[in-house]
């Protein structure tokens, strides 16, 4: 084991599995931010931790929406107290395109399952400290992930434009261009040239079918908890408010 360690345990559950990290892990310092505040408050002027553990989808119902683990990974960047971070994940589907981007993130070390409870964690902690990263649990997907996608200014305006759809703030061409603050025509091009090729792209649109305006608010639904957390962690956070 690796002693005097500094370990931030980011989750809304931190405090079940710091105890016993301080128990195992002689002399560490285990440091539990349950919300985006208490996070806030534990990275900024303080020394850098040697291991952040966080939830990768925050199970909490006010904060589901609002905060997530690529938020810490962003907050480590903005005040400048970068460390490995290992993700945790539930295996749920939802939480694929934020595992799309995370493996593109050179800050994360690794992925760990909360199904495997305690004893893995405290090892990938200690492989981690020890400078190792994880070996990858699942091949990475052959479909380009959203994190790509959402590049250039085309792409950018992709996300704006999906980021609308998605916080339901937009049923139209005409709320959606007065949300993501477009021209009415590119709005309208949302199907053909702005979403719509991205599904197409990513194989998430049977060709036999027409390709639609529903299809395209459909696939937003889909894949709503990552575009909402994309547009708020990219200055895009206008579009998940609704007009005034």
């Amino acid at each position: 084991m690796s002693a005097g360690m500094r370990i931030l345990v980011a989750s809304p559950l931190g405090h079940i599995v710091a105890e016993p990290i301080r128990a195992e892990i002689a002399g560490s310092t285990v440091v539990v931010a349950s919300d985006e505040s208490e996070f806030s408050r534990a990275v900024t002027g303080h020394v850098r931790f040697d291991v952040v553990a966080a939830d990768l989808i925050w199970n909490r119902e006010e904060m589901e929406w609002t905060f997530d683990g690529l938020d810490v990974l962003d907050g480590l960047h903005r005040v400048n107290r970068l460390a490995p971070v290992l993700l945790a994940t539930q295996g749920h589907s939802m939480e694929t395109d934020h595992l799309e981007e995370a493996r593109l993130r050179k800050d994360v070390w690794g992925v760990v399952a909360k199904s495997d409870c305690f004893r893995p964690l405290l090892a990938s902690i200690n492989t981690v400290a020890l400078g190792q990263h994880l070996p990858e649990r699942s091949c990475p997907s052959s479909r380009p992930p959203l994190y790509e996608l959402f590049t250039g200014r085309r792409g950018v305006t992709a996300g704006r434009l999906a980021g609308a759809i998605a916080a339901g703030n937009a049923s139209d061409n005409a709320t959606l261009a007065a949300v993501a603050k477009v021209s009415p025509n590119t709005a309208n091009k949302v199907t053909s040239h702005y979403l719509g090729p991205l599904m197409r792209e990513r194989g998430e649109h049977d060709d036999a079918l027409p390709l639609t305006q529903p299809s395209v608010y459909r696939w937003c639904g889909l894949h709503a908890r990552y575009i909402v957390s994309w547009c708020r962690r990219h200055g895009h956070a206008d579009v998940l408010r609704p007009l005034s």
